[in-house]
């Protein structure tokens, strides 16, 4: 329900039942890659977010062919979930001041986390 969607909805978009839909989510059923795709596009989400938390694999392939990426951090991040709820949640504020506020709130967080360099 992350991206507030129920089954129901979301089978209905897939003209599917709900209950497939569980089987899909409890892995009983093997969901194909156009079929995540076509999910992905009804929930508005990239592909990559099934994929969070995932084990990486060596990274020679990790980009194909394109140029290294150095927003690469950027780009995973909004592929997390926390990532994709903070990035909706901040740009339904209106209000130019209080985004201001929200975005050095966060950096002054990021300042005393010692795990951060």
């Amino acid at each position: 329900m992350l991206v507030g969607l129920s089954q129901e909805r979301l089978g209905e978009g897939m003209g599917l039942t709900f209950q497939q839909i569980q089987k899909y989510e409890k892995g009983v059923n093997r969901i194909g890659a156009s079929r995540l795709f076509h999910i992905s596009q009804i929930l508005e989400v990239p592909v990559q977010f099934f994929f969070e938390g995932a084990p990486a694999g060596d990274g020679a392939a990790e980009n194909g062919f394109a140029e290294p990426d150095t927003e690469a951090f950027l780009y995973e991040f909004l592929n997390t979930r926390d990532g994709l709820e903070l990035n909706r949640a901040f740009v339904k504020i209106t209000d130019a001041q209080v985004r201001r506020s929200v975005v050095d709130l966060v950096r002054s967080l990021g300042r005393c986390d010692p795990t951060l360099k």
